[in-house]
């Protein structure tokens, strides 16, 4: 779906028809110049996608705003973990049923880096649970209703120890796994590496100033008019954001929520990011950004810091790389590294306990 090349909140153009005394004055043309900011909205890979570039002529922009849209299309085919005829769901069945299976150049680099990120983060990070995540019906694209599973079904899985380790890539091409409980759902890093293809997509065509934000996900270039970017942290349990901050040059951001894909039952929030520990969704956080140095490394940082429990997100963040992390916790107090609290501003005084921990 493409929405409009202008993006909502900024101006539009302007067709101005002029009648003066009952006479249609024509042969004067009142256009304003192109907007230096140009916009497009994709939904697209589960989630919104907006594509915003600075300074770039309008014909240039929609020709790059194109091209990413047929990328993006093709990426969420690609890597689509549950539909059936999706590179990534033949693969999780030849698994199940002992038997190698051929990965596209993408999804091998998708899987070497996640088996990066779950070493980092000790099992935190882990793509392998695709099994578990369709159990609580996150793996469809309409929101799950409920009620949560079994919890002997829950433990049967999580028993089976799904691992990203236990699948090797191989000179040829194919992958393989010796744990047939793996499925592989890389939900939680594939937006991030896509942001990243984005950009650099977006600077062989000689854009220089440009934001691709993929659901949260999301890496800012050069500036918009020598200003930087000023991104917005959302409230995870309210309307607006609860502060913001700026980005020039080259920097990622992701923020991982427990309110994008989620049901409530039994006056109980059940969120899609599971802790592989446990099988359940995790439990301590409302919501961690972090800001990072890509938006693949940003989006896996975000997810396993939102699984750490709060005497271990801290430690986690050093493992992971990150200095800069925001973490609101299921009272809503905030937590920022010193690195973060530096950059965050609030307009106003919040109405939040606020924590500056210790660098990691």
């Amino acid at each position: 779906m493409r929405g409009s090349d202008k993006r909502g909140g900024w101006r539009q153009w302007l067709a101005l028809g002029v009648l003066l005394g009952g006479l249609t004055m024509i042969g004067f043309a009142f256009r304003e110049p192109p907007d230096p900011l140009q916009s497009r909205r994709l939904m697209t890979m589960g989630t919104v996608v907006d594509l915003s570039t600075y300074g770039v002529p309008p014909d240039e922009a929609r020709e790059a705003f194109d091209a990413l849209e047929r990328r993006f299309a093709g990426w969420h085919h690609e890597w689509h973990a549950w539909a059936p005829e999706a590179p990534l769901a033949r693969a999780n069945a030849a698994f199940a049923r002992g038997e190698s299976a051929e990965l596209t150049p993408d999804l091998a680099t998708l899987l070497r880096h996640a088996q990066h990120y779950a070493r980092a983060s000790g099992g935190l990070f882990d793509p392998a649970i695709g099994r578990l995540l369709a159990l609580w019906g996150f793996q469809q694209d309409e929101r799950p209703p409920g009620p949560p599973p079994a919890g002997e079904a829950i433990a049967e899985l999580v028993n089976r120890h799904p691992e990203v380790g236990a699948v090797s890539l191989e000179a040829d091409g194919r992958a393989r796994s010796i744990n047939p409980a793996v499925a592989l759902d890389f939900g939680g890093i594939a937006k991030g590496y896509a942001v990243d293809l984005a950009v650099a997509e977006l600077r062989a065509r000689g854009v220089t100033n440009a934001i691709v934000n993929a659901g949260g996900n999301l890496r800012a270039i050069g500036d918009k008019a020598g200003q930087p970017w000023r991104i917005g942290i959302r409230n995870p349990r309210g309307e607006g954001v609860l502060g913001w901050f700026e980005l020039a040059g080259d920097a990622a951001v992701s923020t991982s929520g427990d309110y994008e894909r989620f049901f409530d039952w039994a006056g109980v929030r059940y969120h899609h990011i599971l802790d592989p520990r446990s099988g359940y969704p995790a439990i301590g956080a409302a919501a961690v950004t972090v800001i990072a140095d890509s938006a693949e490394h940003a989006d896996a940082a975000s997810s396993a810091l939102l699984i750490a429990g709060p005497s271990e997100w801290l430690a986690l963040a050093r493992e992971l790389g990150v200095e800069a992390v925001l973490r609101v916790d299921e009272r809503g107090a905030v937590q920022m590294t010193p690195a973060m609290a530096a950059r965050v501003h609030f307009d106003g005084a919040p109405g939040w306990p606020v924590e500056i921990t210790a660098a990691p």
